[in-house]
């Protein structure tokens, strides 16, 4: 059998209302099928259509086929699909922590798997887990059976994750989303050892992205999806080098690029009104900027900073982990800091330390001139208005209960800004106005938006304060790449007109590239580098800098 998977006109419906249009392709033997497309495009509802596991009481297939090995599985019951899923078909899915049950530990997870697909003994079934552990490159895999998922890092529930979904030696491996979340390190680690594992055991991968370069350092071949459509489908190399579609073309054109600084990044609605390309910023230009920055007092300034945890490890012994080892640096109003590292560097730890959340074991932490460590309660509350924070996550940052406008309204009101209500609500639509909405959504609750609208409302929170220094932590990293050009030119163009100074936390090297003028790298608690963004991605001097740069999915 030369093709594993083919799609042929398929549709499906949830409640009446067409989501997924005519869809065929195939996916040919032993090879990796790219799948990109924004968020509502259809990716993952194609994939769970394949898998059996659309909502039965609102999701339908209206028409069309699906073909796994020769086979039209379309109408299988849940019974016959319980035969192939997980045996067969393999699924790795976006978030590792939600795929694995957190009161389970590890290697008693992914034993499941066996016992249900296989006859082995409980003795012959550790074995395999113990040589599946060693296959997806687990350190200690011992140690890893026995413990919790919430004991390992991000990079190595992904690797059970994807432990469990080759543990049968499917035909057939689902990769949704399978890296977003993760440091670009791990992320490349994660790539190579899919395409790894794909050449051992002759299966075909269909791995679904919305990032365009990652999926041209895996994929043979690529398919582009936009509102349940198929877009465009072709060679990786061909997609890349001579795109057929608008869309296709827009969604290349939208990605930060990492040999120039553009004043204002492109968007897919840039590209198909035509709309020019963006002025770049020349680096005499920069120099002239940097130059009127750093003649100021700074805004903050940290000084020798610490923070040390301690996790019980016997009755009487306990393990001391820095989680930030004598870091200092200093920030000047208007700037922008991009602070990069690995996931457990440091970064969140330090961004709490200046938001006061944590406190700082020994340093000091100056902003203005005064040190906000031993500040008083009333003085806190003061400086808490000055830096606020715009979360990762919009919606788990939301009250899903409280209309955006009361959302938008409740720090005013704690910080007792503006005289009445009605001069809130009347700066709430300002602020919704400002970052794109309007006084239309004020009574909307967070479900009603997409995720960049989401973020939007983030964003339109935290300037409702009129902070001084914003602090950003993976604000965009869970974005499309169109909507994350559109959430970072806001952000720039609401520093500019409101004079904001931000520090930029993120894995997104490219990104923080073309947001920052100053790039700290962290790396196990300590400043590993530190100095002109540019520069340092043009020349670093440390070879775990290198090591992050040469980690970025450089496409085609």
């Amino acid at each position: 059998m030369d093709t594993t998977l083919k799609v042929s006109n398929l549709s499906v419906s949830f409640n009446n209302r067409n989501v997924l249009h005519n869809i065929s392709f195939k996916l040919p033997a032993n090879s990796i099928l790219g799948v990109v497309g924004e968020s509502g495009s259809g990716k993952s509802v194609t994939s769970l259509a394949i898998m059996g596991l659309l909502p039965n009481k609102i999701a339908q297939i209206t028409s069309g086929n699906i073909q796994f090995l020769g086979t039209d599985i379309t109408n299988y019951t849940f019974e016959q699909f319980k035969t192939i899923r997980g045996n067969d078909i393999g699924m790795i899915f976006q978030e590792p922590m939600s795929a694995l049950n957190p009161s389970m530990k590890c290697g008693p997870q992914v034993a499941e798997v066996l016992k249900t697909h296989t006859d082995f003994t409980t003795q012959i079934i550790k074995q395999e887990v113990l040589a599946l552990f060693k296959k997806v490159r687990l350190p200690n895999i011992d140690r890893i059976y026995n413990s919790y998922p919430h004991e390992l890092s991000g990079g190595q529930k992904q690797r059970i994750v994807i432990a469990m979904a080759i543990a049968c030696k499917p035909k057939l491996l689902i990769a949704d989303e399978p890296t977003t979340a993760l440091d670009v390190t791990v992320q490349k680690e994660i790539i190579a050892l899919l395409k790894e594992l794909q050449q051992q055991q002759q299966m075909s991968i269909m791995f679904i992205s919305h990032d365009l370069a990652l999926v041209a350092d895996i994929a043979d071949t690529t398919m582009v999806m936009y509102q349940g459509k198929l877009i465009e489908h072709q060679t990786t190399a061909q997609l890349f080098n001579n795109p057929k579609a608008d869309y296709t073309k827009a969604l290349i054109y939208a990605r930060p690029s990492l040999k120039e600084r553009l004043l204002r990044l492109p968007t897919i609605n840039d590209f198909l009104n035509n709309i020019p390309n963006s002025k770049i910023i020349t680096a005499s230009e920069r120099q002239a900027k940097q130059q009127k920055l750093y003649a100021q007092q700074p805004l903050l300034e940290i000084e020798n900073a610490s923070k040390t945890f301690f996790t019980k490890t016997g009755w009487f012994t306990k393990t001391e982990f820095k989680a930030v080892n004598m870091v200092s640096f200093s920030i000047y109003e208007g700037e922008t800091l991009g602070l990069v590292g690995e996931s457990g560097c440091g970064k969140s730890t330090l961004g709490n330390l200046i938001l006061q959340l944590t406190k700082a074991d020994t340093g000091s932490i100056k902003y203005r001139g005064i040190d906000i460590t031993s500040l008083s309660r009333k003085k806190m509350l003061d400086f808490r208005k000055e830096i606020q924070l715009i979360f990762q996550d919009p919606f788990a940052s939301l009250n899903p209960r409280m209309t955006i406008g009361k959302a938008i309204m409740e720090p005013m009101k704690a910080h007792k800004l503006y005289s009445n209500d009605k001069k809130r609500k009347e700066k709430t639509i300002e602020l919704l106005e400002r970052v794109g909405l309007g006084a239309e959504y004020f009574n909307r609750y967070p479900h009603e938006f997409s995720g960049g609208q989401r973020q939007r409302i983030g964003i339109a929170r935290t300037i409702a304060l009129q902070p001084k220094l914003i602090i950003c932590d993976e604000s965009v990293s869970a974005l499309d790449i169109s909507v994350q050009a559109q959430v970072l030119n806001l952000l720039n163009e609401l520093k500019e007109r409101y004079r904001f100074t931000y520090i930029f936390i993120s894995h997104d090297l490219a990104v923080v590239k073309y947001m920052a003028d100053q790039l700290l790298v962290m790396n196990q608690g300590q400043i590993e580098e530190h100095g002109d963004a540019d520069e340092i991605y043009a020349n670093p001097t440390k070879k775990y800098t290198q090591k992050l740069i040469d980690a970025i999915p450089k496409g085609v």
